[in-house]
């Protein structure tokens, strides 16, 4: 009944953290202010919940498209970046999704699901990528889609711009460069969207991770034939009202991301001060770091009631590694304390 390269799959697992503090799935610490959360019910509290929600979205979608510089035509809407993801290799041309490696998971487990191939580069030592390298991938594997973290998760890094122009102007297929650490990078690629480059980006770094809302940025005619593949009413009536009213106060996340960077920096340098500590720059709301014992640390942190995130893979470029949030300047105390008296 059920495919067998599917019954071969592990799903997607989310460790239960309850009663700890939660370092490790890159989500805003910082909660909605009081005096927006009465708002914000009371506006919920008059939809109409016993319609289906707005199938088009324009209204919506000229707010994106103003906070983006774009027209309304040129976004598309998911429910959280994953879904855009599925929609792009739903529809895109047959042959090999290409991508980096180490980089977002969901890139090859969608792939997979898809029953599409996936072609893989593995990143220098220092996790930068070799552009010309890439290309010559995609060209030898017929690669018709390729995805580019930028910044890149896991490793928190940015591609250089030029790295990423030379990518777009020669590469054939459909590229993604996903922006999804957008808020805490020096910089957008978005001067970059043509007939066969789209940008994809989310809310949910920001602070709305709850309510699962990822978009897209491209050509309207692309736009126009990825939604053929969106399901209807995709996106349901509370998140579309919500996020219209989170627009409406979106200098109170930006601030936030500001103070998240303002942490990201100051918690590099403490771990930097640290023996037995490789701590890696990062344009993202994560630091990845590296220890001589993983699991050993990964384990007492989580006795210590802190949950972070696992990467170490023997033989890999992430050996030794893990990945911890920014979170409020007392949880990031809190966590380098522990990781003191642990290495």
């Amino acid at each position: 009944m059920i495919r067998s390269d599917i019954r071969a799959l592990n799903a997607y697992h989310v460790p239960d953290s309850s009663g700890m503090l939660k370092l490790d799935a890159m989500e805003n610490p910082y909660s909605l202010p009081d005096e927006l959360r009465s708002e914000w019910a009371r506006r919920l509290s008059e939809s109409d919940i016993n319609r289906y929600p707005d199938a088009d979205m324009l209204p919506l979608r000229s707010r994106i498209a103003e906070l983006e510089g774009v027209q309304p035509d040129q976004v598309l809407i998911g429910n959280g970046s994953d879904e855009i993801i599925q929609m792009l290799l739903m529809a895109a041309d047959a042959g090999p999704c290409a991508v980096p490696k180490p980089t977002f998971v969901m890139y090859e487990a969608v792939s997979k699901w898809l029953r599409r191939p996936v072609a893989s580069m593995t990143l220098k030592p220092d996790f930068s990528l070799d552009a010309k390298a890439f290309l010559n991938m995609c060209s030898r594997e017929k690669a018709s889609l390729a995805f580019l973290a930028c910044p890149n998760n896991p490793t928190g890094n940015m591609w250089p711009r030029e790295d990423v122009q030379h990518i777009a102007d020669n590469y054939r297929g459909l590229l993604v460069i996903d922006e999804a650490y957008g808020p805490f990078a020096e910089e957008s690629y978005r001067d970059m969207i043509t007939r066969n480059v789209l940008l994809l980006r989310t809310f949910s770094k920001l602070g709305m991770a709850g309510l699962r809302l990822g978009y897209a940025l491209g050509d309207a005619t692309l736009i126009t034939e990825l939604n053929k593949v969106r399901l209807p009413y995709n996106i349901n009536t509370l998140t579309q009202l919500s996020v219209a009213f989170f627009l409406d106060h979106f200098a109170v996340f930006e601030e936030q991301a500001k103070k998240i960077c303002v942490e990201r920096e100051r918690l590099l340098a403490v771990m930097q001060a640290m023996d037995k500590v490789e701590v890696f720059p990062s344009q993202t709301n994560f630091l990845l770091f590296r220890v001589a014992d993983p699991a050993a640390v990964f384990g007492g942190l989580k006795q210590a009631g802190i949950l972070i995130k696992n990467l170490h893979a023997k033989g890999s470029l992430l050996e030794g590694c893990l990945r911890v949030t920014i979170g409020t300047p007392e949880e990031n105390n809190r966590f380098a304390n522990a990781l003191k008296e642990l290495i």
